[in-house]
């Protein structure tokens, strides 16, 4: 019981808000590490909505992935509040019967190139 009150965290609290310069750093030294690897990926805002409007959506997973083409990307799927992936989810249908739906896996971010890295210039 310990283990698990000192374990168990707040899906929707993960994350904090970090100053530009402390970012800046983390991409920097990333960049230096692995100079080869894509600088960013763009992924739009609609489908990481649609992600978190499931039912019971509390945050959202990436994982690093290769595509069929052989490409690096980045995979995410929607969490509940236990951190286990929404792999699927009850909704009620048009008919008023309870079905299960798929959750959310997506991809197809974008791998953003250095002129398209503007919106972070000081790095």
């Amino acid at each position: 019981m310990q283990t698990e009150l000192l374990t168990k965290r707040n899906v929707a609290a993960v994350g904090e808000q970090v100053t530009h310069e402390l970012g800046a750093q983390f991409i920097n030294n990333f960049h230096q590490a692995h100079p080869t690897d894509a600088k960013a990926y763009v992924i739009g805002k609609d489908i990481i909505n649609q992600i978190l409007s499931q039912p019971g959506c509390e945050g959202i997973k990436v994982y690093n992935a290769i595509n069929e083409f052989g490409q690096k990307t980045l995979v995410y799927v929607g969490l509940n509040a236990e951190g286990k992936a929404l792999v699927n989810y009850s909704s009620i249908s048009q008919q008023g019967t309870l079905t299960m739906q798929d959750g959310v896996v997506a991809d197809r971010v974008g791998p953003s190139s250095d002129s398209e890295d503007w919106w972070w210039d000081f790095c």
